[in-house]
């Protein structure tokens, strides 16, 4: 048993941090916009519906390994992702959401799967520029999207909450 632990760490190390999922598949990245906050303001908590998404955000990724979680500097953003850093023990990392490229060269860096979470004017990009089809412009009542992509695919998902 030993052995065979040894020759998948191997095999892992190998693939050069590129973690793989079923077949051939990379593991997906995720991309999210922080959730439910009152309009208009500059750098709102989230409201209580969306306290309650991000509780949903931890049973979304149950079973799905991640490796990091990058925010901006906003308390919408590490609200958001901050219960799920808190039950996988991650510690939340800060990226400027005015350099997508910046930030997207750091996630390709990562060992595995990465959860962006974003806002309404960067999840399009930053969705496209993982190499995954770019979504639709997103609008203030737009929450509760996850964008799994990976190799070139996009699946966008709706959290329950």
């Amino acid at each position: 048993m030993r052995k065979l632990i040894g020759m998948l760490a191997a095999a892992l190390c190998a693939l050069g941090g590129s973690a793989v999922i079923a077949g051939n598949e990379p593991a997906p990245n995720y991309v999210m916009r922080h959730l439910d906050t009152p309009a208009g303001e500059r750098d709102p908590d989230l409201t209580e519906q969306g306290r309650k998404g991000a509780q949903a955000v931890i049973a979304w990724f149950k079973g799905k390994p991640l490796a990091a979680i990058y925010v901006s500097d906003f308390k919408r953003t590490r609200q958001t992702a901050g219960p799920l850093a808190v039950e996988r023990g991650i510690e939340l990392t800060l990226y400027d959401p005015r350099d997508t490229p910046a930030l997207i060269a750091r996630v390709k860096a990562e060992k595995g799967p990465v959860l962006i979470v974003g806002h309404s004017n960067t999840v399009p990009d930053i969705v496209d520029q993982l190499g995954g089809e770019r979504p639709a412009d997103l609008a203030h009542p737009d929450f509760g999207d996850v964008w799994a992509v990976s190799g070139g695919k996009t699946i966008r998902e709706k959290l329950t909450y």
